[in-house]
């Protein structure tokens, strides 16, 4: 921190000395001016660093908006987002359609009456032509989800970024109690949920256990 002139402070300690007892009106406002002369260096050294450090805080608050900018968060908002849900209900819906259809033809199938070979194989052929069609769902669904990828990507690319660049670390614990009464309750049930290939415990160590 910058200090007061030395030469102030000195003239401060000779006037003190010289009116140790016989100070009148006139030597307090001397004294006065003394103190102050004696601080303005130090003032405005004092001015000029907090100027600095507030163009400091000022430039980092610039950067955060340039870098919060390119997280395009309305776009993730108003755009990517909600069109990233919609594709997935678009899926779980087509999904539905498609699985009640096959369980239908299948269904209808195994009650038809075989008697007539004929009126059998016709039922079957026209069946199986539904089904193959129902089947028609997964491309349109695997591109549904490419989309649903393609926007997790964009978005783990600009938090990415925005990370490295404010240098953040994650911090202990949850968001709020919502959160933590799911992790407990996921914790105390064991629930997983499906496991990608290679991963979790295979059917042969399920029925040892379950053995």
């Amino acid at each position: 921190m910058p200090m007061a002139d030395a030469s102030h402070f000195e003239r401060l300690v000779d006037f003190l000395r010289q009116k140790r007892e016989n100070v009148t009106f006139h030597d307090i406002i001397e004294l006065a001016e003394v103190a102050a002369q004696s601080l303005q260096s130090f003032f405005h050294a004092m001015d000029a660093r907090v100027y600095g450090e507030l163009r400091e805080i000022a430039r980092y608050i610039e950067s955060m908006r340039h870098t919060i900018g390119m997280l395009q968060v309305n776009e993730l908002k108003d755009s990517r987002i909600p069109s990233a849900g919609q594709e997935l209900g678009a899926i779980v819906k087509s999904t539905e359609q498609a699985t009640n259809t096959i369980m239908e033809c299948a269904e209808a199938v195994m009650a038809a009456d075989a008697s007539d070979p004929a009126a059998y194989k016709e039922l079957v052929d026209a069946k199986m032509m539904v089904i193959f069609e129902a089947c028609s769902f997964q491309d349109i669904t695997g591109q549904r989800i490419a989309k649903v990828v393609e926007t997790l990507e964009h978005i783990e690319t600009r938090v990415a970024r925005f990370a490295d660049v404010i240098q953040q670390k994650d911090l202990d614990g949850f968001l709020n109690e919502h959160e933590r009464s799911r992790a407990e309750r996921k914790k105390s049930l064991m629930l997983n949920g499906p496991q990608l290939e290679g991963r979790g415990n295979g059917q042969n160590a399920v029925d040892q256990l379950l053995g």
